[in-house]
């Protein structure tokens, strides 16, 4: 791993990793947790993981797209570091307002090329939910990147889209199976 990748690694494990007895949104136990509100609350920790995504992002994209709410500080600094405009997917529908019964804050344009920003991937279910909320409106997703990818096994792609992370868990100092 690249210097500044250990240094970043190193300042996301000792602001938001938890150890203890933790149950997953998979539901799955851990003995560790990484809390992404400790990692983008921190002003200055948030500003070099939005860098690192905005080097991740795929040519010819047009927008930027987060789930709430823990996505939302992190597509917010990506979007500020990119100049991209951004749309937040509510995980269920607004039943109020101008937007009542939509699951999308912003605008959004058909055939537009969406990325989405996640904080923590462990199996992807809610990132996978935005991609068809976003996919049913016509866009086309041009992948997902993310913070921190705790999957089992890394690869290239989540779902059918393509997919990368600026860490993974041994750059935390963690194995599988924690």
């Amino acid at each position: 791993m690249e210097g500044s990748a250990t240094s970043l690694a190193s300042r996301v494990r000792e602001a938001a990793l938890l150890e203890g007895d933790f149950v997953l949104s998979s539901g799955r136990r851990s003995r560790f947790y990484v809390d992404k509100y400790l990692f983008s609350t921190e002003p200055g920790l948030l500003r070099d993981l939005a860098r690192g995504l905005s080097a991740k992002l795929p040519e010819g994209v047009a927008k930027l797209a987060g789930v709430e709410l823990g996505a939302v500080p992190l597509v917010a600094a990506t979007a500020l570091e990119t100049g991209l405009p951004y749309v937040i997917v509510r995980k269920g529908t607004k039943d109020y307002g101008a937007n009542a019964g939509r699951a999308i804050e912003g605008r959004l344009v058909a055939g537009e090329k969406v990325v989405l920003v996640e904080d923590v991937v462990t199996t992807g279910t809610q990132v996978l939910r935005a991609a068809e909320v976003l996919e049913g409106e016509g866009t086309e997703i041009a992948g997902i990147v993310a913070v921190l990818d705790r999957r089992e096994e890394r690869t290239p792609r989540l779902g059918p889209y393509p997919f990368e992370a600026l860490l993974g868990l041994q750059d935390l100092g963690l194995k599988k199976g924690h």
